[in-house]
């Protein structure tokens, strides 16, 4: 670990001339308060929602490796929380703490979400998801009380359905006073054909919801209900245990990626399925997987549609070959045998597979966000999609690279220190960290300014102007948004 002698966190953030606004911190829940909060909150099917996940990360540790192996269940976290550090452990225990500190790490501003309760809105069954996701909400509320001019913490979202989102959100914003939600993106569903044919097998086999196209549901209404309630709303999910990701021997090949591949498939789903088309107004934030996807996201999406736009596609209909020309060519450079199988148009007919479509509705894989030239895609997801970067990743410049990314755009990364995981062992070296982007060379102290406070103000403060009213940043974000009102 780098020692920076009189460059700490608190030092750095005073030669600034910004704030630093940290988009995705974490607290550690306390299990055995939890536990006594959430029965007076959610009831017995808040706590045994609670025992179900609290003890689902044990159960796996406790097997042997053969047995991960019989059962081809993934290795899970073991020690990932601080432990030599005590401050550090403390601090992500104890909010007050927290606030107290923030300061010393030279953050100004912070957004925490959960740990634990990162998995609670992907509980299957109806009554203990929404029993636990209430809870943690309620019990949350008022763990963070008085701390919302440096601190706010992030509301659960559970998205199995859009009926249950659009009251938790409701009772959240309304009842709690939560300004940050953590909604659902990837919810695991049984295979309809499954259920109907092979039962047990249904129940060992799933698909996932990545909510933006081909769901089950209909959830405008709960990205209406955001706008509404003017919530930017952010995914904080992984795709650890999942298909490639599921090593029951080691940890580090499962989290390797895992947030990054659950936000790709999340954000090009929302993308496909035309809601930043619908919803232009409303932003996205995919959390801790970085932004080097996004990149790549972004660059699939503009080289794909060439190739694969209505037009384009003329250039391999079947019905535009012509055969005769072929089977002069085939005559001339191939065997009798393939002549003749051109001849009687084997391959190459209606009856082929060549000519089959699939029954799609429209042959535009990109219809439904109606892009007709190369700038409507980046003006429907470069300005929609911010990203949580962590201060240890040197692809953050990535974002900031104009000649790199399609059509000269620089993507929105959030700074997200991660305090409170294993991937910070000393909290007051977050700042520091994210600024060797900077004293490498990668990136300008504009674009640190933009990856450390604009950029997070633009995400929450173009929803919803009043979300910094109150903290201490508020005139720093006020003179941001005005700026950008400016420019744009």
């Amino acid at each position: 670990m780098r020692t920076h002698g009189p460059t700490d966190a608190r030092k750095l953030r005073s030669r600034l001339s910004h704030p630093i606004i940290d988009a995705d911190g974490h607290w550690l829940e306390y299990t055995p308060v939890m536990r006594q909060e959430f029965r007076k909150i959610g009831g017995d099917a808040a706590v045994e929602a609670l025992e179900l996940r609290t003890q689902a990360v044990p159960n796996v540790l406790a097997m042997s490796l053969a047995e991960r192996r019989r059962r081809r269940v993934a290795m899970e976290t073991f020690w990932g929380s601080p432990c030599e550090n005590t401050l550090d452990r403390a601090t992500a225990m104890l909010p007050r703490l927290m606030y107290e500190r923030l300061e010393d790490l030279g953050i100004d501003f912070c957004v925490v979400y959960p740990t634990a309760g990162l998995s609670y809105h992907r509980i299957q069954d109806t009554r203990l998801r929404r029993a636990i996701c209430r809870a943690y909400n309620v019990f949350t509320a008022d763990q963070f009380r008085g701390l919302s001019d440096r601190i706010v913490p992030a509301a659960i979202i559970p998205m199995y359905t859009p009926e249950e989102a659009l009251e938790e959100l409701e009772f959240a914003s309304k009842q709690l006073g939560y300004k940050v939600m953590m909604v659902g993106g990837l919810m695991r569903r049984p295979v309809p054909a499954l259920v109907e044919e092979n039962p047990a097998a249904a129940k060992a086999v799933e698909w996932y919801d990545v909510i933006g196209i081909d769901s089950e549901h209909d959830y405008d209404p709960v990205w209406q209900k955001c706008r509404e309630l003017r919530i930017a709303p952010s995914f904080h999910n992984g795709g650890r245990s999942i298909l490639l990701r599921s090593s029951p021997s080691n940890f580090c090949y499962n989290h390797i990626g895992h947030f990054a591949s659950a936000g790709h498939a999340v954000c090009k789903a929302l993308f496909f399925g035309g809601v930043t088309r619908r919803f232009p107004d409303l932003n996205f934030a995919f959390l801790e997987g970085g932004v080097g996807w996004a990149s790549m996201l972004y660059a699939d999406l503009v080289g794909h549609w060439e190739k694969r736009n209505r037009q384009a596609l003329e250039h391999t209909n079947p019905h535009n070959l012509d055969r005769a020309r072929l089977l002069d060519f085939a005559r001339t450079y191939a065997s009798d045998a393939v002549a003749e199988a051109v001849s009687r148009g084997e391959g190459l007919d209606g009856d082929s597979n060549s000519a089959l479509t699939g029954g799609l509705e429209d042959l535009d894989d990109y219809f439904r966000c109606k892009i007709e030239r190369r700038e409507d895609i980046r003006d429907l997801f470069v300005p929609r999609f911010y990203f949580g970067c962590e201060a240890d990743d040197p692809i953050n410049a990535w974002a900031f690279n104009r000649r790199a990314n399609p059509l000269g755009a620089r993507l929105n990364a959030l700074f997200s220190s991660d305090i409170g995981h294993f991937d910070v062992p000393d909290m007051a070296e977050v700042v520091p960290e994210a600024y060797e982007l900077v004293e490498h060379g990668l990136i300008t102290d504009d674009d640190f300014r933009d990856f450390m406070f604009t950029n997070a103000v633009r995400f929450w403060g173009e929803v919803n102007p009043d979300f910094f009213r109150g903290t201490v940043v508020e005139t720093a974000a006020a003179e941001a948004l005005a700026q950008g009102a400016v420019r744009s």
